[in-house]
């Protein structure tokens, strides 16, 4: 959870128990989240890096659909969440370096290393990403599931320098 010049966004949300298509295999998380979904504070947006099942968990997508924020995904992640019920008008989707304005802040779609897919027929057919959010007094970015790769000389040349930089 982001809190930047006022609008709060939420960064590949997982709560459920497994990542993975099976409720009952798959790898288990390490420790209880530190707040409920139903305690969260109210949230603008959204952001997802990529579709992996422990970067795009259905249930949580399910559980955070309030029909109030919107959902920032790369490109063709939308379909995803289009198909579990998220309105079409709520998904904004970005290809790197594309930008969307939330009030005082502005999300940049940065480029990210890695590969995207839910399952071994889809591997690569959509985009991953990172994001970098500037606001008038603040500047973070959010790498998702990168690797260490040259383009984040770039992301810091042209969207730096970040108070806050998650990296993973």
């Amino acid at each position: 959870l982001i809190e930047i010049d006022g609008v709060r966004v939420l960064t590949d949300p997982v709560w459920n128990e497994r990542t993975s298509p099976l409720s009952w295999a798959g790898p288990q998380r390490w420790y209880t989240p530190l707040i409920s979904i139903g305690d969260l504070p109210t949230i603008d947006a959204i952001l997802i890096s990529h579709d992996h099942y422990d970067h795009l968990d259905l249930p949580s997508i399910q559980a955070l659909n309030d029909g109030e924020q919107i959902f920032v995904v790369p490109l063709g992640v939308g379909a995803h969440l289009e198909y579990w019920g998220v309105a079409s008008n709520q998904i904004v989707e970005l290809d790197w370096w594309e930008i969307h304005t939330m009030g005082d802040v502005t999300l940049t779609c940065a480029p990210a290393r890695h590969a995207s897919g839910r399952m071994m027929l889809d591997y690569n057919q959509t985009l991953w990403a990172g994001y970098a959010l500037q606001g008038p007094e603040h500047n973070v970015f959010f790498s998702g599931d990168t690797g260490l790769f040259t383009g984040m000389t770039t992301i810091g040349e042209q969207l730096g320098p970040f108070d806050l930089a998650l990296i993973e």
